[in-house]
Formats: structure tokens, C-alpha cells, sequence
């Protein structure tokens, strides 16, 4: 087994931000396996591969003789974590809650290993906990310290509503720490403010504070804004094969390396090769990458999956002529429809999405809140007679 040192070294490969190297290497050293948290509040049914860069850090973790210990924030996910939000976030309900939650284990142990897994939900110790006793966990904080964050302070200087839960949150997630007793917490860049609430609060509780460990947030399909699901620039993990090779496919070649680099377990020199354009074709290169996605989640699929998406793309099924649609820098994917004039109101147009009747470069688009935000160039697929435009920018 690698030295402290050099599993240090391995662990802070791919990472951002750690608190602190020296911490991770004490406790490395006591040569007992760590507990390594990661907390996912199930605010939807679905993971994409965003989630999946620290599902990797986590996993690495494991593959080095340590415990995983997932918290499934089904009670904290009720309040609602305002990370990154210029406004409250809207709350489930626990019907909602409960049913995301049930998909969630499935997801992420196509990631994760089955052996050194915890999985707990902290509805086990939140839903029980008085409320004196809460009381007692938020006294050890102070409202100054919760103002430091960049959205709460920004928020407040805008004069735009801070709510009591949302503050509540952060001790709840919080007081997760002190209860699984964590040695390392992970998470993505834009979470290391809650990691380190974590970290005082263990610490005031008389424990040994968690290290800190945040990993890249990974850029979506469209190239610009993080991978979301409400913003349709997603690969969720569940898809099938075909739908992951050719959403992979229509991504803009100059975000190759990123998800390389976050999403694959190629070597840095092999990473480079390939997205060095001088030695292979970006579309080489992408098909590399598409079929290493792939390959992850449908073992045996990636071959199929190419040659479907080569012989419905490259040879020709799509025609070589077709009408142009003049569409705004940014547009929902009915109004899209709607501009084809195909569907002859917004209900047939929501039908045939959810249905599956539109395509956009290949993979289908089934989510009503889709954003597309077109470069021009994009082949929009229309309806069962398989009506096809070419998107233009006006």
C-alpha cells in the first residue's frame, strides 16, 4: 500500500480545494480506514454525470481500503440547500422527496462499489431531534459566520429575501458530520462553504474536524453553464447507451479535455494525445470519449451505440438538405417547436416532446424546461414524419 504521503498525493489529483493536506495526512496515518461522507439531497429523480465527478473522488476513496458513507438527505432536502441560489429555493414536499430518493441508490452505485458503502438517510437523526436540541447545535454558530457566504451576503447587500431555513440548513447538514463522526467530507467547489460549517461544528462538539475535499464543477452539453438538469446541457446516467453516445457527441469539442480529465481514468499523457487536434481528429477524439462514457454505465454498448449513431448521422440518414430556423440566442424547447410551425398549438407541442418526437443533434429532448441556447448549425428533428432544421442565429 502507497505511504500516507502518496495517497495524499492521489486523493488531491482532480481535487480543488482541501482543508487541509497536513489534517488528511495525520489521519492517514493512524492506518485505520477513514469515513469519507458525501451528503446528495435527492431534490430530483435523476443524477447526470456532474454528480458524478465527486461520485468518482468517493470512489477512489474506496478502491483505497476506506469507508463510503453516503448520506441520502432526505430530511435536509425538505428545507432545501440555497448554494448558488440569488433566491430561496421552492421546498419538496415528502411525497417528492421520497420518491427522487428511491432512484438515488440505484444511480450512484453505478459508481460507487457495493463493499465499504454506507448508505443512511439523516431523516434517521434530524426527524427525532428536539427541537431544544437543535437549538443548542445553532447556538454554537453565529448569523455573521452564515453572511460570509458569497449568495447570503450578495443577497442581503441586493435586498433580496434571507429565510430562516435556509440558515437551518447549514446546521442541519452540518450536524450530519458530527453524527456519522466523518473524516473527510466531499463535495462539489461550489459546497466547500458548507464543508467547512462541518468542520466548526465537529470541532465544537468535541470531535476531530473533517477535512475538506471539493472537486471541479463539470461544464454541460452546451459549453458554458454547469451541467443541470433544468437547463437540458445534461447527461443523466440512466440513459441508455445510445442516447449517452450521442448527447457526448454534440458537445463542442473545446470542453473535451475537462470531461476527459473528470469523467474517464485515462492516463494525462493519452488525455492530451487526444485532444491535441494536430494528431487526432476532434471527431476521433470524441468518439473515444463518447465510448469511455458509455462503456461506464452499459458495459458491452458502446460498440452498438456508435454504430447506431454513425449510421443514422454519418451516413446520410439525415438529409443533406434542409430548411433553415432562424431562432434568439436563447429559447425553451416548446417555443423551438412551436417556431417549426408543425405542431399547431403549445399542447401538441408539449405532447410531442414528452413523447419523444423531437431530437436536437441527435439525442431526444423529453424535458419541458429544456434551455437551448443555440450556436447555429444544430439539426432539429420534428415529429414522426421526421421533419429536420438546420438552426440559425438570427
Amino acid at each position: 500500500m502507497n505511504s500516507p504521503r502518496e495517497q495524499v498525493k492521489d486523493f488531491l489529483r482532480g481535487a480543488v480545494n482541501i482543508h487541509s493536506e497536513e489534517e488528511l495526512q495525520k489521519k492517514l496515518e493512524r492506518g485505520t480506514p477513514l469515513r469519507v461522507k458525501l451528503g446528495v439531497d435527492p431534490s430530483s429523480p435523476d443524477i447526470h454525470l456532474g454528480h458524478t465527478v465527486v461520485l468518482r473522488k468517493l470512489r477512489q476513496f474506496q478502491d483505497a481500503g476506506h469507508t463510503a458513507v453516503l448520506i441520502i438527505g432526505d430530511f435536509t432536502a425538505l428545507v432545501g440547500d440555497p448554494t448558488g441560489k440569488k433566491k430561496t429555493r421552492p421546498q419538496l414536499t415528502p411525497t417528492e422527496v421520497e420518491a427522487h430518493a428511491k432512484t438515488y441508490i440505484d444511480q450512484v452505485t453505478r459508481v460507487l462499489s457495493s463493499e465499504r458503502l454506507e448508505v443512511v438517510r439523516n431523516s434517521t437523526w434530524l426527524k427525532p431531534l428536539p427541537f431544544y436540541e437543535l437549538v443548542k447545535i445553532a447556538a454554537k454558530m453565529t448569523v455573521a459566520r452564515f453572511m460570509e457566504r458569497d449568495d447570503f451576503s450578495k443577497r442581503y447587500k441586493d435586498g433580496v429575501p434571507i429565510h430562516l431555513h435556509e440558515f437551518l440548513y447549514l446546521v442541519m447538514q452540518a450536524y450530519d458530520s458530527v453524527e456519522v463522526r466523518a473524516d473527510v467530507e466531499l463535495g462539489g467547489t461550489d459546497q466547500l462553504f458548507n464543508l467547512m460549517v462541518g468542520r466548526d461544528l465537529m470541532r465544537d462538539s468535541g470531535q476531530d474536524p473533517q477535512v475538506a475535499l471539493t472537486t471541479p464543477i463539470l461544464t454541460g452539453l452546451d459549453g458554458s453553464d454547469k451541467m443541470s438538469k433544468s437547463l437540458g446541457n445534461h447527461i443523466g446516467v440512466s440513459m441508455d447507451a445510445f442516447e449517452m453516445y450521442s448527447r457526448v457527441m454534440s458537445m463542442p469539442d473545446a470542453i473535451m479535455k475537462e470531461w476527459y480529465t473528470l469523467l474517464t481514468a485515462l492516463p494525462v499523457d493519452e488525455i492530451d494525445r487526444l485532444c491535441d487536434a494536430t494528431k487526432v481528429h476532434p471527431k476521433s477524439a470524441k468518439d473515444r470519449l463518447a465510448r469511455e462514457v458509455v462503456k461506464g454505465y452499459h458495459p458491452g454498448k458502446a460498440d452498438e451505440a456508435a454504430q447506431e449513431w454513425d449510421k443514422k448521422f454519418s451516413k446520410k440518414e439525415v438529409p443533406d438538405e434542409m430548411p433553415d430556423l432562424e431562432v434568439p440566442p436563447e429559447i425553451g424547447i416548446v417555443d423551438l417547436v412551436m417556431l417549426t410551425k408543425i405542431p399547431p398549438s403549445k399542447g401538441e407541442a408539449k405532447r410531442l416532446i414528452e413523447q419523444g418526437g423531437v431530437e436536437l443533434d441527435g439525442p431526444k429532448v423529453t424535458d419541458l424546461k429544456t434551455v437551448v441556447k443555440p450556436k447555429g448549425g444544430e439539426i432539429l428533428r420534428v415529429g414522426k414524419k421526421q421533419k429536420y432544421f438546420k438552426l440559425k442565429r438570427t
